[in-house]
């Protein structure tokens, strides 16, 4: 969750929802997504929510999983007679999940179960630090439920590693992933950041070597972006370090493309790519498709039926939030029509599937054209009603999609 949360109207105390947002919940998917704020240690190029023990100001980890718990209940009597029809999806992310004790991983899901009940084949992730687990950690994780495992490689570079803050060391994160395996995890994702000041073109498919020697099932692959009030941000400032090039995350990205799709893993969305259908995240999917989910946790984002909101930050105004009986939603937003058209173009027009043609309007059809003609949408996927992006459209996904909004 990045650091900075937008305005919004009051939750009430009671965390209650318009009587629009919950009458079809679930319709389109429903998903649970549990944070987990703690960190180890803090990476220099990080905003997200995280905290590490000196910055916990009171609150702990021990009982975190209660926390979370107490949320859980608040949320079963927000949405009361209108239960989601089940959970088709559970993605626990951070912060390091695995900092917590399998133990309390476990309870989490089981209550997550017994609340609204897991679909028979959900999808229950789990993210993770490479140094954050053990052959031991990840068979008691399987057991408890866990079916998917995203580990943070970032990159098989140590000088790379060593710039980003990163301390598991060059190959613990493929270690750790063919630990996962042998641990019946039937799907596992490495995270790769490219266009790192410093990195070379050979370190970044000596990280592309490592990961499709691993034989995970799906790679995610992103851009560094450079966040203000990080560590990375201010060595940029003072000149110790080159800002990212552009330049250079595009060539990185078709070498991401290139040794990935040899390699058997297609994209089915601009960062992501998978071995399979099976192998796709179902949770990012959830968001990108515009249905429900409950986030629980500090910071934690929610959507149900067109009403989006979010948590208050530290652990311990969560924590007491709950304990006095209140919601712990910090704001919310009700989508306007406009807006939601806004998110579904740039969501749907980052996947494979792409975006059908009919939902734009008149700007956006004369700008879908403007894309054909410019070689960033696929000639036969329009021809047959849709907006695909090509090769060459994902790399200026994001003007592609300014160019179909109003």
């Amino acid at each position: 969750m990045p650091g900075v949360l937008p305005d919004g109207e009051t939750v009430p105390v009671d965390g209650s929802l318009p009587a629009s947002a919950t009458a079809a919940v679930g319709a389109r998917g429903f998903g649970v997504y549990v944070h987990v704020p703690f960190c180890a240690s803090r990476c220099g190029y990080c905003d997200f929510n995280t905290y590490t023990a000196s910055e916990l100001g009171g609150a702990s980890r021990e009982g975190y999983a209660d926390t979370v718990l107490a949320e859980l209940a608040l949320a079963a009597r927000v949405l009361g007679d209108t239960p989601p029809p089940r959970v088709d999806t559970v993605f626990v992310g951070g912060g390091t999940p695995t900092l917590l004790p399998a133990d309390d991983m476990a309870r989490i899901l089981d209550g997550i179960d017994r609340t609204w009940g897991l679909a028979a084949d959900a999808e229950v992730t789990t993210e993770a630090n490479p140094e954050s687990v053990t052959p031991e950690s990840l068979k008691l994780l399987r057991a408890a439920g866990y079916t998917r495992i995203s580990l943070g490689m970032q990159s098989a570079s140590p000088g790379v590693l060593a710039i980003l803050d990163r301390k598991h060391s060059a190959g613990r994160a493929t270690a750790a992933a063919l630990e996962a395996r042998d641990a019946g995890f039937e799907h596992v994702n490495l995270d790769l950041i490219y266009g790192t000041p410093g990195e070379r073109a050979e370190d970044f498919a000596a990280s592309l070597e490592q990961v499709v020697a691993a034989g995970v099932d799906h790679v995610s692959a992103y851009a560094l972006i450079v966040e203000d009030g990080t560590r990375l941000a201010a060595r940029m400032r003072r000149g110790e370090l080159a800002y990212p090039s552009d330049d250079v995350a595009a060539d990185r990205y078709l070498a991401a493309e290139a040794a990935l799709d040899a390699a058997g893993l297609s994209w089915y969305e601009v960062s992501n790519w998978a071995r399979n259908e099976e192998a796709r995240c179902r949770h990012n999917l959830l968001y990108w498709t515009g249905a429900d989910w409950w986030g629980l946790g500090p910071g934690a984002h929610s959507h149900v039926g067109g009403v989006r909101w979010w948590n208050v930050k530290h652990p311990s105004a969560y924590a007491q939030r709950l304990a006095d009986g209140a919601s712990p939603g910090l704001a919310r937003e009700v989508l306007t029509v406009d807006e939601a058209h806004m998110e579904d173009v740039m969501l749907r027009l980052r996947l494979a599937s792409g975006l059908p043609l009919a939902v734009l309007d008149a700007t956006g059809r004369a700008g879908a054209e403007r894309a054909l003609a410019g070689g960033l949408l696929a000639a036969d996927e329009y021809a047959a009603g849709r907006a695909v992006l090509t090769l060459r459209g994902r790399l200026l996904a994001d003007a592609v999609v300014r160019d179909l909004l109003p």
